[in-house]
């Protein structure tokens, strides 16, 4: 008998493009450097993540869950480095390409949470819009929050951000794999 429903677990980690100050924090951005991208907002002012990609550390972790969870692989296993069409696509794309592939797989996100692992940028005021955002673009909920580590790691010493995610994936009714009477 099929299972109903699946649960995803996924961490992705990006560095800062420009390079950390002795005191933690980063170079400025410069008028032709790229916006930071996370949660699928721009933060301007704020130094963007080094990637393939926008290198949207929360949208990326989102979708490496989300694959996980349905069995289809991972980011780099679907956009890798290697595909020259996923270049500088947006966490925007990358999930809505992801759920598009859940669904025709048969599955559907029910729920997530994805928390921002850094100390910048500052993410308090904005919490509600990247979780409305997300759960937008997802068709589902999905909460952010976001935290520090206290001084500690590579995030700590402000050279870049983590995400994790945790989802919760069912079937689609009459999907492929739905269990039948």
């Amino acid at each position: 008998m099929a299972i109903p429903f699946r649960v995803g677990q996924a961490l992705d980690v990006h560095a800062f493009v420009s390079s950390p100050r002795g005191d933690g924090s980063s170079e400025q951005e410069t008028p032709s450097s790229p916006p930071m991208m996370l949660a699928c907002l721009e933060w301007p002012g704020e130094p963007a993540l080094v990637g393939h990609s926008d290198g949207d550390v929360a949208a990326h972790a989102l979708c490496d869950a989300l694959l996980g969870a349905a069995g289809l692989g991972d980011m780099g296993t679907n956009f890798g480095t290697d595909r020259p069409e996923w270049a500088g696509a947006s966490g925007e794309v990358f999930l809505g390409e992801v759920v598009a592939r859940l669904m025709c797989a048969g599955w559907v996100p029910v729920n997530a949470t994805v928390q921002v692992i850094g100390n910048r940028p500052r993410m308090a005021q904005r919490l509600e819009e990247a979780s409305a955002r997300m759960s937008g673009i997802v068709g589902a909920a999905v909460n952010v929050s976001a935290t520090t580590t206290d001084g500690l790691g590579f995030t700590g010493r402000g050279e870049g951000l983590a995400a994790q995610a945790t989802v919760l994936i069912a079937r689609v009714p009459d999907g492929p794999g739905t269990p039948r009477p």
